[in-house]
């Protein structure tokens, strides 16, 4: 299996890279790398750690010149780099030479890209990022986290479906228990946008719970949270927010006295697990729903361990023959409604 991976994309492009993506192969030794980006910087740092023979023949370096930066306006950079390391890598995708595509780049310019160059799912309406949330029972995925802030209940309806297979593979949960955002659990309640698309869903083959609030989504009351764009956004910046809080204050608890020094140190374990849970790098990125290939993006600020988890979850999602039983399981839902 071959995975292309944008190695311009980060913020510390690509050091954290390519350190990522040698950490990969030695883990997987079935999976295959194509880098893309400036070739002689990728080299450079390539060259700098021990490879056996088989082992750099599993890593390929395709050169392009232009880089998408974070400040870039999204369709404007599709436009005018197309010799940009996100747009040949996706082109590598649509051309057959790679499985799935991953990147660290900018996230606008990633769901343009994946559109316009690989494509949806055929059927699928709108693509929606999921975000894997740390919870009582385990994760939780949120979709969409922010790809479409407008949405209708069709959508939600779609997102449910995608999210629920996701999560049936990549979390290895049976039958996920998938909610819909709203106000309050109780049946009535919610918005126009809520209320319909719950009605939808009622009627499709899933394992679904009804409305859940946004504490549902840390404290394990259900495996997939369907919500718009919007919301979605709001949820996972509140997440991570709450997370960088949680491990200020335990820090500052623990310097109080000398008594909670030596807590803390006999409590470091505990910390270090608990802030290893929090990390987005331990998700290995964001999958982009609904586009042809597998596509994960990951945080602009992902360290080699996010870059690796990356690389691993693409290659279980192609593994796994999730956008076949994507687009199986959104024919059904047509044939349904007809």
């Amino acid at each position: 299996m071959r995975i292309v991976l944008d190695a311009m994309g980060g913020d510390n492009a690509p050091q954290v890279e390519v350190k990522g993506t040698v950490d990969a192969i030695k883990k997987n030794r079935d999976l295959n790398v194509i880098l893309v980006g400036k070739k002689e910087e990728i080299e450079k740092y390539l060259n700098t750690y021990k490879l056996s023979e088989k082992e750099r023949a599993r890593l390929e370096v395709v050169n392009a010149n232009e880089v998408i930066t974070m400040s870039d306006e999204p369709a404007k950079a599709f436009k005018q780099k197309q010799d940009s390391s996100m747009i040949v890598g996706a082109k590598l995708v649509k051309e057959g030479r790679a499985d799935a595509f991953v990147s660290a780049g900018n996230t606008g310019a990633m769901l343009v890209t994946s559109l316009l160059t690989i494509g949806r799912i055929p059927g699928v309406i709108r693509p929606a990022i999921l975000v894997p949330m740390p919870s009582k029972s385990g994760t939780t995925a949120v979709l969409d986290a922010g790809a479409n802030v407008d949405c209708k209940p069709i959508h939600l309806a779609q997102f449910a479906i995608m999210g629920s297979i996701y999560a049936s593979h990549i979390f290895k949960i049976n039958k996920p228990r998938v909610g819909v955002m709203s106000v309050g659990e109780e049946e009535g309640k919610g918005n126009e946008l809520t209320i319909e698309a719950k009605e939808i869903i009622k009627k499709l083959n899933l394992n679904f719970k009804g409305n859940v609030e946004g504490r549902d989504v840390f404290n394990g009351n259900a495996d997939v949270v369907v919500c718009d764009g919007f919301v979605g956004n709001i949820i996972l910046k509140v997440g991570e927010g709450a997370g960088v809080l949680l491990v200020s204050e335990i820090k500052k608890g623990a310097k109080k006295s000398l008594l909670t020094i030596i807590g803390g140190l006999l409590m470091k374990k505990v910390f270090i697990q608990v802030k290893d849970r929090i990390n987005p790098d331990a998700y290995g990125g964001a999958p982009l729903l609904g586009i042809q290939k597998p596509v994960i993006i990951c945080h602009g600020s992902a360290s080699a361990e996010g870059i690796k988890n990356a690389l691993i979850v693409a290659y279980e999602f192609v593994d796994g023959h999730i956008n076949e039983e994507i687009e199986s399981e959104v024919k059904k839902m047509e044939a349904k409604s007809e």
